[in-house]
């Protein structure tokens, strides 16, 4: 049987919508057992877009996967009895706890440590004194949106939302350093995480913090230029779109030669006086590089780009959508390697992601779906010693569900 270098990890998750769902996903896909506890009916993100034609998340299936699913009540005094012994079941690599659900009463650091002293919990808020924000929220406040879009527009947030991904891999990464800390020494911690504190904590490290309170220009609106370099969208002969970047001098080289610029270049760095070798140069004259390169890519077609640069060391990829993505970019193939068609709940069958993350030495996971909500209720109680005659008493009386 494979396993994943994270086999034998025990986590139980409670959360809601992207970051520690995320997380989780990505423990369970390097092979933690992660446990996701769930109200009956489902949580606040159980039905959230894009849904199939049968009406089921998308999204709840995509964060989701190689989890397993517990189905309980978590009013009642008995289903949070039943996840306060799930948190805090014995074991060397159990007793670790992930969420972003409010972290007070019974699921408080305080009262959970009380029934497991090594405990380990990961709790992300929104802001650091533990109030509300979420990625569309905190977005705008970085500055970021000021400089998105095409120039005359107001502020853009992104689709993406970045934060959510970033401070879900940051949560893992806290889990996973406070349990090599307890591992070592024995402790358990209390891991916090805000997310509007992920989000300023990249900006700076992307210079733009320092950028502002040093009163720097900001460049302004970015459009689809690559800020500080040459990187601009062209269009081509059959309406398509592509992405051109030159930041290292072997790609400005290559996007030269290839296109045949090289004189024009030469031409224009002779009258701007600015050596376009120096990428932030080249940022300053994007839009003087940009109207030599147009005609080149507005006389071909995608498909003429394509054979014309390839192996030529030019940066470069098409615009697409999701629908283009899955039907036209060899990547996202099954034969690629990190995809492969799964069955989810729901009967709906589509490519799934396993862990981009690859070890040499060590097992991988393939794949895996996620669970139905519930689907592994009755195998959870059994784990914590139960009998088949207390879980049935448990299911007529409406605490738990699935199994």
């Amino acid at each position: 049987m494979t396993t994943g270098i994270l086999s034998g990890l025990s986590i139980v998750e409670g959360s809601a919508f992207v970051a520690v769902p995320l997380t989780g996903m990505t423990l369970a896909q390097l092979g933690a057992d992660v446990i996701r506890f769930d109200p009956i009916g489902g949580g606040l993100d159980a039905r959230r877009w894009p849904l199939d034609a049968d009406g089921n998340s998308l999204f709840w299936q995509g964060l989701n996967k190689g989890k397993r699913s517990l189905a309980v009540d978590l009013r009642s005094p008995e289903g949070r009895e039943i996840v306060t012994r799930l948190i805090a079941r014995p074991g060397p690599e159990a007793g670790i706890f992930l969420t972003n659900l409010p972290s007070r009463g019974w699921l408080s650091y305080e009262a959970l440590r009380q029934r497991r002293d090594d405990l380990i919990m990961v709790s992300l808020t929104g802001n650091r004194d533990g109030s509300s924000a979420i990625d569309y929220t905190v977005n705008p406040a970085t500055g970021f949106p000021a400089v998105t879009g095409p120039p005359g527009t107001g502020p853009v947030n992104s689709v993406l939302p970045a934060w959510d991904v970033a401070a879900g891999l940051h949560a893992a990464v806290g889990l996973l350093a406070a349990d090599r800390r307890r591992a070592r020494t024995g402790a358990g911690s209390l891991v916090r995480l805000a997310l509007s504190d992920v989000a300023f904590a990249i900006t700076a490290a992307l210079g733009r913090v320092a950028q502002g309170e040093l009163g720097l220009d900001d460049g302004g609106k970015a459009s689809n230029d690559l800020y500080g370099a040459f990187g601009r969208d062209f269009a081509t002969r059959d309406g398509r779109r592509v992405m051109v970047v030159a930041l290292t001098p072997k790609q400005w080289i290559a996007l030269k030669a290839a296109t045949g610029i090289e004189a024009e270049i030469a031409a224009l760095a002779a009258v701007t006086g600015l050596d376009l070798d120096a990428e932030g140069n080249r940022y300053a004259a994007r839009d003087a590089i940009a109207e030599r390169l147009a005609p080149w890519f507005a006389a071909r077609t995608l498909r003429e780009i394509e054979a014309a640069l390839a192996g030529t060391g030019v940066s470069w990829g098409p615009y697409r959508s999701f629908a283009e993505l899955a039907t036209g970019d060899p990547r996202v193939t099954d034969e690629a390697g990190l995809f492969a068609t799964v069955r989810h709940p729901g009967g709906a069958a589509y490519r799934t992601p396993a862990s981009p993350l690859g070890f040499t030495d060590a097992g991988g996971l393939p794949p895996l779906p996620a669970p139905a909500l519930g689907e592994h209720t009755d195998e959870i109680l059994g784990e914590l010693g139960m009998t088949a005659h207390e879980i049935g008493r448990l299911h007529d009386r409406g605490i738990v569900a699935g199994g």
